[in-house]
């Protein structure tokens, strides 16, 4: 098992299930372009080698989110800032559903910063 594979094997479900989705929707959004790398113990999306997003638990909320890169830059109320200077977090709860067209939405948006 990879380091990828082993992040997501200590999550409890349904959370890893709903993250695992999220993933694979990222990866298959730009095959070409996008990819995953452990950094700092949590998969990281790159674009083109760059910072993209990644995922993290957040104490504070209780829930998982997804960080995005120049989420300074972007104008969307859904995104939280929460004292952070260049990334944005959009939390999930996993009881509805999940903004997939939303988070592919924000990531378009993103690639438009990464030269």
């Amino acid at each position: 098992m990879n380091p990828i594979q082993e992040y997501f094997y200590r999550i409890e479900e349904p959370e890893r299930s709903s993250l695992l989705f999220i993933r694979e929707k990222i990866l298959e959004s730009d095959r070409v372009n996008i990819t995953e790398t452990l950094s700092f113990g949590m998969p990281f999306f790159k674009y083109k080698k760059k910072m993209l997003c990644y995922f993290y638990y957040s104490k504070k909320y209780g829930k998982y989110y997804v960080s995005f890169y120049h989420g300074d830059r972007l104008d969307y109320p859904e995104l939280i800032q929460d004292g952070r200077k260049k990334f944005k977090i959009l939390l999930l709860d996993m009881e509805k559903d999940l903004p997939i067209t939303l988070i592919l939405d924000i990531i378009e948006n993103v690639k438009k910063y990464i030269k």
